[in-house]
Order: structure tokens, then C-alpha cells, then sequence
């Protein structure tokens, strides 16, 4: 059997294992030990099964990965999310679908704390959709507003996917940061138009928020209780853009600074349980993350060993297959994978194989980067199996049905696509501060 055939059969049993629900790092690991095995013998399997793992797990830059997640476990844990919708709400609460705004904002904010999409959805869902139903916001709205906008996790300093992303690659972590920041601006700035001109259109979707007595109190007050957290997240930025910290030194300040923020604003009978919760979320994603990561690095050894990259660069080619046309079957392949996994799924099983043929056509990987994560950012709101919809259905859970979530959904899907659309035809946009960057 050649070996080409073997790698194609080994993709299809890893989808079969995946369908079953096995864990993503366990069947990544298990396709790709047996299909080393068939194809090179049981001694280059377990000849990779004991040093691969070593060697990934070991790339001193993954250390950035617990760090942020701890500074997002902190925040959430030390109840600063909250603090930060309030203060969205206040500074844009009277525009037309304010709340939603404000979820956005909030969303985007967060995940520059958080990094991660589907953390950011958990945590502003819990508190921004109820406040928006409360407001009588119709509830496709409220919901497909905060499943929408948690996905610019993936796309904010600092994304756990772009700095996985990075590593696999090879390409700086710190210039694969930074080129997130005006794409996920550019994200967030298109829902909130897209939010305004609906309301005003239709004003029963968002019904008018009365004006407060005194706004500019409330504005000003709302700003001091989130500052702590806006320097924290800025400082990470700054001092990675600067060349001041590596992303590993910013994600580990960060972390303790935040700690020391949620330390004093928790009550002493609730800081030590706060800060232990935070500290075994942490634990329990990062040990996820590293078991996924690990997997696909042996992906990886069986699809280039196997020829598959090879194999489809060949018949691109013989097609006269353009670096465009490339970009639309990444495209669509990965949104169907994100219909189905996770984030960190989709981007672990995809890159093994893309990554070849674009190395091959000369994309740039940092841009690609970019339009990669956007990618799976579509793929976690597309139907039937977004996964920030259903997070968002796990939060409101009777309250609105799925139905009625997918189908508030429908707006921001097709924002997505322009914004896609968008990074695809101006590059610069991903690649304007990366390459300002002090090297």
C-alpha cells in the first residue's frame, strides 16, 4: 500500500475517532503512532512517541501559555469581568443597541486579558445577556451578539491560538501577537456598525435606554473600577510591541499583576478560593492544550512522512492552481472542521497539512497567521455545530433556544466574511504593526 494512501486512511480514522468523541489529543497521538508504525515499523513510532513529545513540551516560549491563562482565570475568578461590560455600559449605553455595543467592547476587552474565545463567550454571557433581556433586547441579538464577539479572543494579544500558531510555524510569537491587534479592532468596530444600523432601522430590537441622572458620574466611576485591569492588558501589549519583555517575561508580569489587582478587590474570605479556582483552571487547560499540541506534533510527523502535502501540492499544481485558489480550499475546509472542534482542534489538525502548500505558494506565514485564526473564528459561529453557540446555549440555557441563537447569529456571520474579505485583500492591515516592530 503506498504511503500516501496510508496518510489518507490514517485522516479518515482520525475523523471517525473525532465523531466518536475521543479526546482530540488522544486520537491525534494514537492515528498518528500507528500510521509512523505502518509505515516505518513499530521502532520509528515509539522512536518519535518518546521524543516529540519531549521536545515541544519543551520550547521554553509554550511557558507564555499558562501565564495568560492564569491572568485570564484571575480576572474572571476575581470578578473584574463584570466590572468591565458595567463600564462599557456606561460609556455606550445610549447608543442605538448600546448594550450590545457594550457587549462588544466588553468581548474584546476581555480577551485581551483572556485570550481565549470561548472563555471570553462563557464570561460575558453570564453577565451581559441577562442584562440585555432585562432591557428587553430581542434574545437573537443579545445571544448572537456575545457568541459573535467572544470570538475576537482568538484574534487579541494574547491568543493562545496565535502563539500555538507561531510555534508550530517558526515565526516570532511577538510579531504574530501584534498582527492580531488591528484585525480584531477591525472586527470588533464592523459588529458594533452592523449593531448600530440595525437598531436604528429597527428599533424593536434594542429599545431605547433611559438617560441617566447622572452620567457623567456613573461614566467616571465605572472607569476608576476598571482601570487596573485596562493597564494591565496595555502594559502586556506595550511591552511586547516595545522589545521592553518577551512574550514569555508579559505573560508572567501580567499574571502577577492581575493577581495583585483581584487580590485587592476580593473579600478576605473569598481571595484564598478565588485565586485556588483560578489556579486549577489554569492547570486543567493548560494540561489540555499540551496534550493537543503534543498530538498534533505527531500529526505532523506522520502527514509529511506519509507524503500527503507533497501529494496535494502536486495536483494543485497540475491544476494551475493560483495562491488564491489555495486560500479558498484552506478556507473552506478549515470552517467546516471549526463546525465541528474545537478552536485549538481545528488549528492543530489544519496546520499539518496546509502549512506545506503555503510555504509552497510564498503567503506570508505571519499574515497567514491572521487569516487562519479569522478562519476558525468563522468556524466557531457557523452552523450546525458553532461551538460559541452552543457555550452561549450551556449559559441561557432554556431562556432562548438554539434556533433562535443561530439565527441572531446570521448578521455577524456575513460581517465575518466581509472583514474576512477584507484582510485578504489588504495585507497591510494584519502586517502594519509587526512591521513597526523593534527587532
Amino acid at each position: 500500500m503506498a504511503n500516501v494512501t496510508i496518510g489518507f486512511i490514517g485522516l479518515g480514522a482520525l475523523v471517525v475517532l473525532l465523531f466518536i468523541r475521543m479526546h482530540i489529543g488522544l486520537a491525534l497521538a494514537l492515528v498518528s503512532v500507528l500510521g509512523l508504525a505502518t509505515i516505518r515499523g513499530f521502532d520509528s513510532a515509539y522512536g518519535a512517541l518518546r521524543s516529540l513529545p519531549y521536545d515541544f513540551a519543551a520550547n521554553w516560549s509554550l511557558t507564555a501559555i499558562p501565564m495568560f491563562l492564569l491572568m485570564g482565570a484571575i480576572a474572571f475568578h476575581g470578578g473584574l469581568t463584570s466590572g468591565l461590560f458595567r463600564a462599557a455600559k456606561a460609556w455606550l449605553g445610549r447608543l442605538p443597541g448600546g448594550l450590545a455595543v457594550a457587549s462588544t467592547l466588553a468581548c474584546a476587552i476581555f480577551a485581551a486579558v483572556s485570550g481565549s474565545s470561548l472563555a471570553t463567550a462563557s464570561a460575558m454571557g453570564r453577565i451581559a445577556i441577562p442584562e440585555m433581556l432585562r432591557a428587553r433586547y430581542d434574545p437573537g441579538l443579545a445571544a448572537g451578539t456575545v457568541a459573535a464577539a467572544g470570538t475576537i479572543g482568538s484574534l487579541i494579544p494574547p491568543s493562545i491560538l496565535m502563539i500555538l500558531y507561531a510555534v508550530f510555524t517558526e515565526q516570532s510569537i511577538s510579531m504574530c501577537l501584534m498582527a492580531g491587534i488591528l484585525p480584531g479592532l477591525l472586527t470588533a468596530i464592523m459588529y458594533s456598525a452592523m449593531i448600530v444600523l440595525r437598531c436604528v432601522f429597527n428599533k424593536d430590537l434594542a429599545p431605547a435606554v433611559e438617560e441617566s441622572a447622572s452620567p457623567w458620574a456613573e461614566r467616571i466611576g465605572s472607569a476608576k473600577e476598571v482601570w487596573p485591569v485596562l493597564l494591565v492588558a496595555g502594559g502586556v501589549v506595550v511591552s511586547i510591541y516595545a522589545g521592553i519583555a518577551t512574550e514569555v517575561e508579559a505573560a508572567g508580569i501580567g499574571a502577577a499583576l492581575m493577581a495583585i489587582v483581584a487580590f485587592t478587590k476580593l473579600r478576605s474570605g473569598t481571595r484564598a478560593s478565588g485565586m485556588m479556582e483560578a489556579a486549577r483552571e489554569t492547570v486543567v487547560s493548560t494540561g489540555s492544550i499540551l496534550l493537543i499540541a503534543i498530538g498534533a506534533s505527531l500529526l505532523t510527523r506522520f502527514v509529511v512522512i506519509s507524503g500527503i502535502p507533497n501529494f496535494i501540492n502536486v495536483q494543485l499544481m497540475e491544476m494551475g492552481s493560483s495562491p488564491t485558489t489555495i486560500l479558498f480550499a484552506i478556507a473552506a475546509f478549515t470552517i467546516i472542521l471549526g463546525m465541528f472542534l474545537d478552536p485549538m482542534g481545528v488549528l492543530l489538525i489544519t496546520l499539518p497539512i496546509v502549512l506545506p502548500l503555503v510555504e509552497a505558494a510564498d503567503i506570508n506565514l505571519i499574515w497567514f497567521g491572521v487569516i487562519m485564526i479569522k478562519l476558525i473564528e468563522i468556524g466557531l459561529i457557523s452552523p450546525p455545530i458553532g461551538m460559541n453557540v452552543f457555550v452561549i446555549k450551556g449559559v441561557v440555557g432554556n431562556t432562548i433556544s438554539l434556533s433562535t441563537i443561530f439565527r441572531g447569529i446570521g448578521w455577524f456571520f456575513v460581517i465575518e466574511i466581509i472583514t474576512l474579505s477584507i484582510l485578504i485583500l489588504f495585507p497591510q492591515i494584519s502586517l502594519f504593526i509587526p512591521n513597526l516592530m523593534i527587532r
